[in-house]
């Protein structure tokens, strides 16, 4: 076994296989959910230093974060169905395909990262012109939107780092480690800012240099790592029953990931009907969303992984016992996050419209009059979120493709364009339309849950009589 895998791994999945589900979710979780939401307060911050150089630095930002999230998608993809097939490995103790799938992903991660740099860095205005970016904005963020393809490049290595290491159980260590990168990208975006007065170019640098850091020490650790998760050459393979099992898995999510990104884009451009202003107050609304939301995604990473575990071992009835904690914990994140941020709305707002010397009061108010509509979703994508940490699990990455794309293209998009046709709403009509797309999610993730989980009872049914027969 030592050869297979390291004592603490093997510790690991006893534990994620055989204790209290409640306690397993919650102490793999909660730290992940930690990790997330700091994650978001290093967008915010983000916003927030470029609201210190110009409402148009806010506006670039915000609308350059949804187009690179399109491009991070295809690195969150991969990560996503490599965790899963490895997760599913682990579960069962089947190490060998862990070892060669741990190996391969790296690999891809690799070689995808380098065709994006080949592929973008030339073409960045360009692109941004396909993709109807404003040409004001074109003009203040292409060079940001540069240095951050650079950036989501190294980001495509690390998060299948941190896949990993999630599917490992090294909640604590992925939290210690994204410290270190706010806390390097906090010092550098405040010396460029503040003590050299640098544009919004530089602080795209300081997170591209935050996140080299992670790199160097993933390189360090991968390498020196111990047991099936210890990367080496030897154990690459782009066989087919190796790379195929987690592309399978990988390009719905990526897809999905991609559409839902481009959808904001989409959104971001009908925006613009209302002014530049607008498509900052909506990215600003986001972002104060995600202090609630990303604890969500925190959770969901964590379970998806535990669930997989569970089910590559054969043990159905948890993952569904999981999935009611999981539910539960997300209702009350939304609660918490609802009650919080209708009490400080007006504040949050205002730091964001805030410049060096200079308030600015319209955009303060359009900040407000979105997002007052906006965050009365917090709880239903709670309940979507737990829904799609259960179908990745179990490998319905097609589902979370089809809920994912329903929320922007159905609920989303149509909806915007009909308020912006027959009503005579202002920028208001950018948050009415995001709460109609985020509690038709949960509505629409129960929907698709409920055959889901009527398929896993009937396998739990199938099960339980063998191992019944089995004992005696």
């Amino acid at each position: 076994m030592a050869r297979n895998v390291s004592k603490q791994d093997e510790s690991f999945r006893e534990y994620a296989l055989n204790a209290a589900p409640v306690r397993v979710l919650m102490s793999v979780c909660a730290p992940l959910a930690l990790y997330q939401a700091m994650q978001q307060v290093f967008k915010v911050l983000d916003a927030l230093l470029a609201a210190k150089i110009s409402a148009d630095a806010v506006s670039a930002v915000s609308c350059l974060a949804q187009i690179t999230l399109m491009i991070t998608a295809i690195g969150s993809g991969l990560a996503v169905g490599g965790n899963i097939k490895i997760s599913e490995a682990y579960g069962r103790g089947d190490y060998e395909t862990v070892r060669k799938r741990v190996a391969t992903l790296y690999t891809l991660a690799v070689a995808i990262g380098a065709l994006v740099i080949v592929v973008l860095i030339p073409f960045a205005e360009p692109f941004l012109r396909l993709l109807n970016t404003p040409e004001d904005l074109i003009a203040t963020g292409a060079g940001y939107f540069r240095v951050e393809i650079v950036t989501l490049v190294i980001s495509f290595f690390n998060t299948v780092y941190i896949a990993i290491e999630r599917s490992r159980g090294h909640a604590k260590r992925i939290l210690v480690l994204n410290l270190a990168i706010i806390l390097v990208k906090l010092g550098l975006s405040a010396l460029f800012v503040f003590v050299l007065g640098s544009g919004v170019i530089m602080i795209a640098v300081a997170t591209l240099v935050s996140q080299s850091v992670l790199l160097v020490y993933a390189v360090f650790s991968m390498v020196r790592d111990e047991g099936a998760f210890r990367f080496s050459r030897r154990n690459i393979s782009l066989k087919s029953d190796t790379v195929m099992p987690m592309l399978n898995l990988s390009y719905p999510v990526a897809a999905e990931k991609m559409l839902f990104a481009a959808g904001k884009v989409i959104i971001n451009s009908m925006s613009g009907m209302y002014g530049a202003l607008t498509v900052g107050a909506l990215g600003v609304s986001n972002n104060i969303g995600g202090l609630t939301t990303s604890w969500h995604s925190g959770m969901l990473d964590g379970a998806s992984a535990l669930i997989s575990q569970n089910r590559g071992a054969g043990k159905y009835r948890r993952t569904l016992e999981m999935y009611v904690w999981l539910i539960a914990v997300d209702v009350m994140i939304g609660l918490l996050g609802l009650g919080l941020v209708s009490a400080g709305l007006p504040w949050l707002a205002g730091v964001f419209a805030r410049s060096k010397d200079h308030f600015d009061p319209v955009f303060c108010e359009m900040i407000v009059s979105i997002h007052r509509w906006e965050m009365l979703g917090y709880i239903t994508l709670g309940i979507n979120s737990a829904t799609l940490a259960l179908l990745l699990g179990y490998g319905y990455t097609k589902l979370t493709l089809l809920l994912n794309v329903s929320r922007v293209f159905l609920f989303r998009v149509p909806v915007l364009w009909f308020l912006q046709r027959f009503s005579e709403m202002g920028p208001e009509a950018v948050g009415v339309t995001m709460m109609v797309s985020n509690i038709c999610a949960g509505v629409s993730a129960i929907v698709v849950a409920v055959p889901v989980i009527v398929r896993i009872r009937r396998e739990i049914r199938r099960e339980e009589p063998e191992a019944e027969t089995n004992k005696a």
